[in-house]
């Protein structure tokens, strides 16, 4: 696990400044402590952080074939790299190294574009091909790693493991992407491929991005193209015994590849489904006591370390748990300058403690992401099945009119009782199954969007709705089927951009491997042939992970309710952050934009504030957008920034 940059003349061979690269590899110090490198020649600059996992002894980077003509850095983890590396021997390649950064190399010689095909793992790598004059990149297929390129006016093409790295080059431009704001104000986060900089961009998961030095840069030629998606095709016959017996082997399997690793190892252990089945077969796999970890609040409300506990007594784990306050908001600032880009996920405090906490004791965690998509977890899943049978029950054309009109009428009523809760639900069934979904999982709905922004910003804006974002995900999905269409939405939207991206920079602070095998991309695909009712059946999610599980886990960490790893943000913006929420969203930052609607602002500060309404959520959202002003932007432009850089738009960043 690394951290990667790089600068690119895709027009010739300009000389690339040394200090310049290097202040770029050092900007991502942390993502790998252990050593840093660069290589340059005409045109061409690589650089490398290292934390050392596997062939700690000779596996430095940037590395090399055997001839030097093409170089590789590489942020990741190649699990079946100890299965290629014999084939590609029986083709004539010397390996130097034991390490799986140069499998890629010669896979790279062998089959070209074709290499990432082959390659089952966690990656985002940036290749060198002297001869043929290339620069290859690429990324994983579910985008564990990340990876941000730009190119810049004069020709320079950026790519770095962070956004970090290339507002440290000195070139890049700061102009804020309007579209992109509207995306985090509904999501939550920056959905790919866009980033917060106009200029930036992030590469897709399971996409390649090839550039031939001197190949005119038209939108074409830097057009990253895809080599993976997951099908979801249903058609498997398979019963839900065997089943059960297939995903044990699958899992098994998954977990076996991901403790390949030359320093010490353990797991997150949550006491959810997720993380104790991960564990519970790393046990079976191991002849020690496996090391696991949690973090226990000090409000029961928030506290699962019992559930933990439980499942680390049983397979006899060596167990660290660390209390945290449930008034732990001292990092709101530390998130800001980490993400780089704003990002809205509350619970990236605890994966920020818990992450600190493992890398007390090992240097890889095995974690749980990723089988709430794969597997029907989500409590919303269940939500959408049940209103798309309502919707598919009513025509458009009464339902559609009928329902639009109870969703204006009927009172958000978070106060109340869930089961008079009904404005959500009747906005949903006027939409249709896409757009209902959109607006569940929206952190600012379209309507609350619509009056927060300023009338300037929604003429940047030009119509663009980040409803757009899901639009376009689920023309590529393939099915109808509710349940799998909306677990694609997810593998593509909130799992990249909220889930992988909160694990990656938490644990990256604290230079500690996070692996996920319940994202194996070979258990993906096998999962998208299942049927739905083998994810979920009546209220049940996860309906097949938890009865494979049944003879390694105790019922009480199967079928209890979900518990999330939340935060209190409702009491905290009505007790100890309640003048920091206050100053935050009606003070002169977020103001001086020109962006915002002051007066809607002030309506969800006050409303919260006063108990009429809980708008903790969107609160949040915007404590941590003006947060991302104060810590990244201004701190890049410089104290200027706060009373000038205006726009033709008459608007300020």
């Amino acid at each position: 696990m690394c951290g990667i940059t790089g600068i690119f003349d895709t027009r010739g061979e300009r000389a690339i400044s040394q200090p310049v690269l290097h202040r770029m590899n050092e900007s991502q110090a942390h993502r790998g402590p252990d050593e840093g490198s660069l290589h340059l020649e005409p045109g061409v600059g690589l650089g490398h952080r290292r934390l050392s996992i596997i062939d700690v002894a000779t596996g430095q980077q940037p590395l090399f074939n055997e001839d030097g003509s093409v170089a590789i850095v590489f942020n990741g983890e190649i699990y079946n790299f100890q299965e290629l590396i014999p084939e590609l021997q029986a083709l004539g390649h010397v390996f130097r190294t034991r390490s799986d950064t140069e499998v890629i190399v010669h896979a790279w010689e062998a089959w070209g574009d074709a290499c990432v095909q082959r390659l089952r793992g966690m990656f985002a790598f940036a290749l060198w091909d002297r001869n043929r004059q290339t620069l290859f990149m690429a990324r994983d297929r579910l985008g564990v790693k990340p990876m941000y390129y730009a190119v810049l006016d004069d020709g320079l093409l950026l790519f770095g493991s962070e956004l970090k790295s290339l507002l440290a080059h000195g070139g890049l431009k700061r102009d804020i992407d309007p579209l992109a704001v509207e995306e985090y104000f509904a999501l939550g986060y920056v959905a790919e491929p866009r980033t917060i900089f106009t200029q930036a961009k992030k590469l897709s998961p399971g996409h390649m991005l090839s550039i031939r030095r001197g190949q005119p840069l038209t939108s074409v030629a830097i057009e990253p193209q895809p080599y993976w998606d997951v099908r979801f095709t249903l058609d498997n016959p398979i019963s839900a015994e065997d089943a059960c017996e297939e995903l044990r082997t699958r899992l098994t399997e998954s977990v076996r590849l991901r403790l390949i690793s030359e320093v010490p190892l353990g797991a997150f252990l949550s006491g959810g489904v997720d993380s104790s089945a991960v564990v519970a077969t790393m046990a079976g796999l191991s002849d020690t006591p496996v090391h696991t970890c949690s973090i226990a609040f000090d409000d029961p409300a928030f506290n699962e370390a019992a559930f933990a506990q439980t499942v680390a007594d049983r397979y006899h784990t060596d167990h660290y748990v660390e209390t945290v306050k449930s008034d732990d908001f001292a990092l709101i600032d530390t998130l800001a300058r980490l993400y780089d880009e704003p990002y809205a996920d509350s619970s990236a405090i605890p994966t920020y403690r818990v992450c600190q906490l493992a890398r007390k004791r090992v240097t890889v965690a095995l974690s749980g992401d990723g089988g709430d998509e794969s597997f029907g977890g989500y409590r919303r899943y269940r939500l959408h099945m049940m209103e798309e049978r309502m919707r598919n029950a009513l025509p458009a054309g009464v339902r559609q009119p009928l329902f639009g009109l109870l969703g204006r009428v009927y009172p958000k009523a978070d106060w109340a009782p869930r089961m008079f809760r009904a404005k959500t639900t009747f906005e949903g069934m006027a939409r249709t199954s896409v757009e209902a979904y959109f607006h569940s999982v929206s952190i600012l709905r379209g309507p609350m969007r619509s009056q927060m922004f300023s009338p300037a910003f929604k003429r940047l804006l030009g119509g663009y709705d980040a409803q757009q974002v899901f639009d376009r995900h689920a023309a590529q999905a393939g099915t109808d089927d509710p349940l799998a269409l909306v677990q694609y939405l997810d593998l593509k939207t909130y799992l990249v951009g909220d889930i992988n991206t909160k694990v990656d920079r938490a644990s990256m602070a604290h230079s500690l491997e996070v692996r996920e095998p319940l994202m194996d991309h070979k258990l993906v695909e096998w999962l998208g042939t299942l049927p739905s009712s083998l994810k979920i059946r009546g209220q049940e999610g996860k309906y097949l992970l938890k009865k494979a599980m049944e003879p390694k886990l105790p019922a009480d960490i199967l079928y209890r309710p979900k518990m999330g790893f939340s935060v209190p943000l409702a009491r905290w913006f009505r007790g100890p952050l309640k003048q920091r929420v206050r100053s935050a969203v009606l003070g002169e930052r977020l103001l001086s934009t020109g962006w915002f609607n002051p007066s809607y602002l002030r309506h969800l500060v006050d409303a919260h504030q006063a108990g009429t309404s809980d708008y903790s959520s969107p609160l949040w959202t915007l404590l941590m957008f003006e947060a991302f002003l104060r810590n990244v932007v201004d701190a890049v432009n410089g104290v200027k920034s706060m009373g000038s850089g205006l726009k033709s738009e008459g608007l300020q960043i």
